[in-house]
């Protein structure tokens, strides 16, 4: 297969893999821009945009801040459905397939001594994507849980070398703590969509959600004591009724979750966020006291999204950004001096998804 790859590049010299097989490569270099930051992101310093074209989300920094791994898709360069991708940030790198090439893939995450990459594929079950589901059919906006999804390690080369869950259902969504000893997941073994925690290597698997609803983009503090991540509580006959029965079609619909925190053993479970509409993808301030994260809350037609920082106690709601279309993913570098985040910004009108990273301002 050969791949159109856009490289990430902050204005500086690159050094290709001589390992890689053969790819187009498309260069792009852009400094800070107007057209990438709105005046009022005044949380936002020197925006650069990374990539150019195709849908990229989910971007994560290593623990040491040198690598990013994230989620592409892309027909025009052969990517039908979204594949993993590992990059040096300071762009002396080229990005690296490090996937299979083969089902779907998500919520990508290197490991301690970055020579290995976590993430979650289909492509046990069937080398072409899963068929996504007919939203027009089901009458609303739904996300599939594809039962087939299992969690893996590859090495830089794209090899598994390892496969962490084998039970039947659902498993993703993994994160790394920041000691990179555990993981953090969305599993469906329960029967409902919870969250677990495990060894790097699979084993000591702990359940830590237990109530219904679907919890999931869990990420650890860092500190590594605690998680915040997003959940749906059904809590009438007719809520719960309707989530069972999409559940069973192995689907959800995000469209009202809000933010909690818990300790990692599922102690202290406290709902952060009482917004309405779909409040997700948080992330941990470096501070460990504020968290970012995605909403429409603003928005009673569901649209657009834009990044919001709020306390832990649920005080101090900010926000962020200000696109007219779509702000999400966002990522604090270790330092916590950079964040890194998926927008629908100059795009040119079209539905492309870009990765853009920005200094973190106070």
């Amino acid at each position: 297969m050969k791949l159109v790859l856009f490289v990430l590049a902050l204005c500086s010299p690159l050094v290709f893999f001589a390992s890689q097989p053969a790819f187009d490569v498309v260069m792009r270099c852009v400094e800070a821009d107007s057209s990438v930051h709105y005046q009022d992101e005044k949380h936002l310093e020197n925006v650069r945009q990374l990539t150019f074209g195709g849908d990229n989300a989910e971007a994560y920094f290593s623990n040491d801040g040198k690598l990013i791994s994230w989620q592409k898709t892309n027909p025009a360069e052969n990517i039908p459905c979204d594949q993993i991708f590992v990059s040096d940030i300071s762009g002396k790198l080229s990005p690296k397939l490090v996937s299979t090439g083969k089902g779907r893939t998500t919520c990508a995450y290197v490991l301690a001594g970055n020579k290995e990459v976590l993430y979650a594929s289909t492509h046990l079950a069937s080398d072409a994507c899963p068929t996504p589901p007919d939203k027009k059919k089901i009458g609303k906006y739904v996300w599939s849980i594809d039962e087939s999804y299992d969690i893996f390690v590859a090495d830089m080369n794209g090899k598994i070398t390892r496969q962490l869950t084998k039970t039947p259902g659902y498993d993703a969504e993994a994160t790394l703590s920041p000691k990179g000893d555990k993981i953090v997941f969305t599993s469906m073994r329960s029967g409902d969509l919870e969250l677990y925690t495990m060894n790097i290597d699979g084993s000591g698997v702990k359940q830590v959600t237990h109530d219904l609803g679907y919890d999931g983009g869990a990420f650890f503090s860092p500190d590594g004591k605690s998680l915040v991540f997003r959940a749906s509580r059904p809590q009438t006959e007719e809520e719960v009724s309707e989530y069972k029965a999409l559940l069973a079609q192995h689907l959800v619909a995000p469209t009202h979750m809000e933010l909690f925190t818990c300790t990692v053993d599922g102690s202290n479970l406290k709902q952060l966020t009482k917004l309405g509409g779909a409040n997700w993808a948080p992330y941990f301030h470096r501070s460990g006291k504020k968290i970012l994260f995605a909403s429409n809350h603003q928005y009673p037609r569901g649209f657009p999204f834009n990044l919001y920082l709020i306390n832990v106690d649920g005080t101090g709601l900010e926000r962020v950004t200000h696109d007219g279309t779509f702000d999400a993913f966002p990522m604090f570098s270790p330092d916590g001096k950079q964040l890194i985040f998926a927008s629908n910004r100059n795009n040119g009108g079209t539905h492309d998804t870009n990765l853009f990273i920005a200094d973190w301002k106070e």
